[in-house]
């Protein structure tokens, strides 16, 4: 059906239906001016499917008409010249082809849900102004980040972080400070895959997280520059620039990203230890300087085959000043009898160096084959002085000093071949594939008395610790649509061999462990479309979260006299089993409720030794059990007011298997919310914030509540290739956290945070096509592997 012609300051109406005749709530109408393509009125149609586009002038336009999971709806051009116009009923066409990947809100959503994960656009959250990736992820639907900085997903830790659907370098801190140099202006969208399938690794308790880079569209050349500044209590500053540019034959790629400046943090501990109180508070600065660099070309060798090579660089340098204050307070009295002074100044240089080579083959009739070589060298140098001085309670008198001096490099080297094939089988599709991993590493510690200035090697507290792992792993996958159903189950098997050795003057019964075990991971889920308005998923998967390798490494690592980390070479992996039902109505309203099971949970506890020492130490403590519900809405009010919620409510069950550790169980509720308005001359404003009720964090902290509240702008110029971002973080300073925790005979109550109350200012600038196709995505071959180190 057509639009007809209208004459100048009239009006168009009309009716969009289905192809059952029934009206669609919130179909957008979209008037265009043929001569320049510019847009000039926009509605949406009410709950009966109504809508009118008022004060039209006269001229020639087209008009298009859109709604979520219908064919988009596009009229001949017409000249606007006469009377109002009725246009009765418009029934727009389902489109059948999509059905798995629904979008559940028009015109480039906050969210999409499909159907093996959930989407969050970043391009559409003003708030991420100078943004990092790691920020930004607090913002994702179901993504909770705690106050150790975890990744928390529907109640859950163990997450894998993935970048461009390749599994990220590093893990623990390493992996934080390299989220931190990727901008947010560099960032298209936030991927949640909280039930993969048999084709992914078995790694992570909580699924993957995958952050996808912007890319650009037929043959040509175009890119991006950013620059931006934050200032806290002290300023960083960011860049990026990323290009891409393609013919007929080959496709050329690559980003560059930094990071510099310093920031703030603090930690106060309150513990009581044979009724013993030693109070400590310690204040951290840290100047980190990253750069991270990715290059990649893909042949085209013919239209069935490619061959492809990625290289990508991150480096670092970290230097961090910490200054602590520790009153010992022994029992009985009011007043410190001992005041620990330390300081720790530390300086890391790291650098991750990767090679992945990939060979892609798709024919016609359904078959495919994808081959990955890859190669991986991490190093780590990480020196640390510590001076230890005692005084007495009033601090006038200096009683003592010990002063030491670290040295800790760290050296891992991987290698993965995989290689993964397709075909259509039975109506459906097979997947089949296999890998190979090797890793090795190793650890030096370096132990060293300073005394009158000189470096003496404590060959007692010094040892060298090595680990070696290879994986064999195997999977078959196959899914298949009916009408309205979709199936798809797995299997995948893997079998881990290890060796962990210690090495020292020190004679210990666990200088020495070897394993070797098979494990099955099967998966599985079905969908099931309804109607056109009512979709179900039910899921399942298994999972498992082996160790990181420093916290298999069982000597001592000194954070200051009185207390110390060592690593447990006994700590076994957890295995989780996930089982997940979710529904979506109306392709915006998603609901889903999981419940899981996590065997051999391992949390990092902190114990008593002695009178006064306390080490921490990750152990398998507990069993845990979670049940979330979670609901997430994206809506339109009207053409200037966009509004975005999502909502976690969990109860986390932790039954305890160790003795000191005490059983715990927590309700929480997590919320995040997001409204963006269109305001005059272009403008756009943003208002955003979160909040997470009282928490568990690691099986042993009981967390209060915490938040925060945001601010942002936004302007475009020159046509849309320049953007401004002002923003205004945790304007309330509410990030903050604060709990307690106990085990055995020590009980801790503490407070930390940081320099979270910024203001961010960013440009981005756009250049070149904005038709060049996206250079390919593809996952590489190391995947769980480095996101352990």
């Amino acid at each position: 059906m057509s639009l007809n012609v209208i004459k100048a300051q009239h009006t168009i109406k009309g009716i969009v239906l289905d192809q059952q005749s029934k009206p669609i709530d919130a179909a957008t109408i979209s008037l265009i001016r043929v001569t320049n393509k510019e847009f000039i009125k926009g509605v949406i149609t009410n709950a009966k499917g109504e809508f009118n586009i008022e004060n039209v002038k006269d001229g020639t336009y087209q008009g298009i008409i859109s709604s979520l999971g219908f064919d988009d709806y596009t009229s001949a051009p017409l000249t606007v010249n006469g009377k109002d116009i009725d246009l009765n009923q418009i029934t727009l066409t389902i489109k059948t082809e999509n059905l798995d990947e629904i979008t559940i809100v028009a015109e480039k959503p906050i969210v999409q849900v499909m159907a093996d994960k959930t989407v969050f656009n970043v391009q559409n959250t003003l708030s991420t102004t100078g943004t990092s990736g790691y920020e930004l992820l607090r913002k994702a639907p179901g993504v909770i980040v705690d106050n150790n900085d975890n990744l928390i997903v529907e109640g859950k830790t163990g997450v894998l972080i993935y970048i461009d659907d390749k599994p990220s370098v590093l893990r623990g801190e390493d992996l934080i400070n390299y989220l931190k140099t990727i901008q947010s202006s560099d960032i298209e969208a936030i991927e949640i895959i909280t039930q993969p399938s048999s084709k992914y690794e078995a790694e992570g308790n909580a699924g993957i997280i995958n952050i996808k880079l912007k890319r650009d569209k037929s043959l040509g050349t175009n890119g991006s520059a950013s620059a931006g500044i934050t200032y806290g209590d002290y300023a960083r500053y960011t860049s990026s620039v990323s290009f891409n540019t393609r013919n007929k034959k080959s496709n050329l790629f690559g980003t560059y990203s930094n990071r510099f400046g310093k920031s703030f943090s603090f930690i106060d501990l309150y513990r009581i230890q044979n009724n013993t109180i030693l109070d400590a508070k310690s204040e951290t600065v840290n100047e980190n300087n990253s750069n991270n660099l990715k290059l990649g070309y893909d042949y085209f060798m013919n239209s069935k085959s490619t061959l492809g090579l990625i290289l990508t660089g991150n480096f670092n340098n970290s230097i961090s000043n910490t200054d602590s204050r520790t009153l010992i307070i022994p029992p009985g009295n009011s007043t410190p009898e001992e005041v620990l002074v330390a300081g720790s100044d530390t300086d890391t240089k790291t650098s991750n160096l990767y090679a992945n080579l990939n060979y892609r083959y798709k024919d016609t009739l359904g078959h495919s084959m994808n081959i990955d070589l890859d190669y991986g060298k991490y190093n780590n140098d990480r020196a640390n002085l510590q001076p230890n001085r005692y005084y007495n309670g009033d601090e006038t008198e200096l009683q003592s000093e010990t002063v030491n001096f670290f040295n800790t490099p760290i050296d891992i080297t991987i290698f993965t071949a995989k290689a993964d094939y397709e075909q259509d089988f039975l109506k459906g599709k097979l997947g089949l594939g296999v890998k190979y991993s090797n890793i090795n590493t190793e650890n030096e510690f370096d132990f060293f008395d300073r005394v009158n200035g000189q470096d003496i090697l404590n060959l007692d507290q010094s040892n060298d610790f090595t680990y070696d792992e290879q994986v064999h792993a195997g999977y078959f996958n196959y899914n298949r649509k009916f009408k309205k159903l979709n199936i798809q189950f797995g299997l995948r098997v893997e079998q881990t061999k290890s060796d962990g050795q210690l090495f020292s003057s020190q004679n210990t019964v666990d200088n020495r462990v070897k394993r070797d075990y098979v494990d099955f991971f099967p998966s599985g889920g079905i969908t099931y479309l309804m109607n056109q308005k009512n979709s179900f998923a039910l899921t399942y998967s298994r999972r498992i979260q082996r160790p990181n390798y420093q916290n298999l490494n069982p000597f001592e690592y000194k954070i200051n006299e009185l207390s110390f980390r060592k690593g447990n070479p006994f700590l076994q992996p957890q295995y989780t089993d996930n089982i997940k039902l979710s529904h979506t109505y109306n392709y915006r309203l998603t609901t889903a409720l999981s419940y899981s099971v996590i065997g051999d949970y391992f949390a990092q506890v902190t114990e008593s030794q002695g009178e006064n020492e306390n080490f921490i130490i990750t152990r398998n403590v507990a069993d845990q059990k979670v049940i979330n519900l979670s609901i997430s809405y994206p809506t339109k009010i009207n053409n200037w007011w966009n509004v975005y919620y999502s909502l976690n409510a969990y109860r986390t069950i932790f039954e305890a298997n160790n003795q000191d550790f005490v059983s715990i169980s927590q309700n929480t509720l997590s919320l995040y919310g997001q409204n963006t308005f269109s305001l005059p001359r272009g403008y756009k404003m943003e208002i955003s914030g979160w909040f997470n009720s009282p928490s568990i964090w690691g099986g042993t902290y009981q967390i209060k509540s915490l938040g925060s509240l945001n601010l942002a702008f936004q302007k475009r110029f020159f046509s849309n290739k320049l953007t401004a971002r002002l923003a205004f973080n945790d304007i309330l300073y509410t990030s903050p956290w604060k709990g307690d925790t106990r085990f055995g005979d020590l009980s801790i109550q503490g407070n930390g945070g940081w320099d979270s109350r910024q203001v961010r200012f960013n440009l981005t600038y756009n250049f070149g096509s904005k038709d060049v196709k996206k250079s390919r995505k593809r996952k590489t071959g190391i995947e769980d592997e480095k996101n352990r180190i």
